[in-house]
This record gives structure tokens, C-alpha cells and sequence, in this order.
């Protein structure tokens, strides 16, 4: 199972809304994301429910509500429910518990797989969407010194 492609868009509006100093539309957010600007108004629900951004009405425009610095990449992964029922592994449901390995499959995969998915949680908390956008900065000035 893939986590949802919401959380790296959420990632991308974040990362954009925190590099442009206009409060950005949907409709200009789409464009960066390459996707329709419902999508974008579907994370940003989730982003404001979880207290990310904020979006002004009128002319619009989204912004951050706390500090770049301060938004861990696990923030926008637990605002965006990016992983259905909070598992990242989903277990076969049906083995054959006639079977000594079907019987105690899932018991043993559901300890390990929970400690990879914890592994993995523990490093989007130490990531915040600051650091990700210096990365991109780091990016956009090696290829234009190409």
C-alpha cells in the first residue's frame, strides 16, 4: 500500500506557500502542482483543520500559520490522513488458519511492520517544510550554475 499522493502535494503547497510572499489561490497553487485547483482546495481543508495554513477570503490566498521552521513533514503527513486507518501496512485478511504460517502470520508481521512504520514516522518529525525548501533553493541554484 502507497502512502496517498495527498501528502506530497500537501508538502508541495507548503513548501510554495512558504517561498512566495503573496498569498497564493488554489488556482495558482494547481498550477505549480500540475493538478485542478479541487484537489488543492481538498488538502487545504485538511491543512487549516490541522492548523497549518490559514486561507484569507475575497481574493483569497493561502499562508502559513506557524513558522516554516516549526511544520514537520509527520505535521502534514497526520493533517493529510495520508496513510488509510493510520497503518501503513495493510495484513492479507484471509490466511488460512489451518496453516501453522497462516495461522501466525499477520501477529508477527504486525509487530515488525509497526516498527517500520514508526522508524519512518520518527523521521518525518525530525524534517520540517523550512529544511525542504532550503533542499529545493540548494536545487534551483545548482542547475542555474550549470
Amino acid at each position: 500500500m502507497q502512502i496517498s499522493s495527498r501528502f506530497t502535494i500537501a508538502v508541495h503547497m507548503l513548501a510554495l506557500i512558504q517561498v512566495r510572499t503573496d498569498h497564493l489561490t488554489s488556482e495558482q497553487i494547481a498550477d505549480s502542482v500540475n493538478t485542478n485547483p479541487v484537489i488543492i482546495r481538498q488538502i487545504s481543508r485538511a491543512l487549516k483543520k490541522s492548523g497549518l495554513i490559514d486561507v484569507r477570503r475575497g481574493t483569497g490566498g493561502a499562508y502559513l500559520t506557524r513558522e516554516a521552521g516549526d511544520i514537520t513533514l509527520y505535521d502534514v503527513y497526520q493533517a493529510v490522513e495520508a496513510v488509510g486507518k493510520g497503518k501503513l501496512f495493510h495484513a492479507h485478511e484471509n490466511p488460512n488458519p489451518n496453516c501453522w504460517v497462516g495461522a501466525n502470520i499477520n501477529q508477527v508481521l504486525d509487530l515488525i511492520l509497526s516498527k517500520a512504520q514508526a522508524a519512518m514516522e520518527t523521521i518525518l518529525k525530525e524534517i520540517s517544510i523550512q529544511e525542504i525548501t532550503e533542499l529545493i533553493a540548494q536545487k534551483k541554484n545548482a542547475s542555474s550554475e550549470a
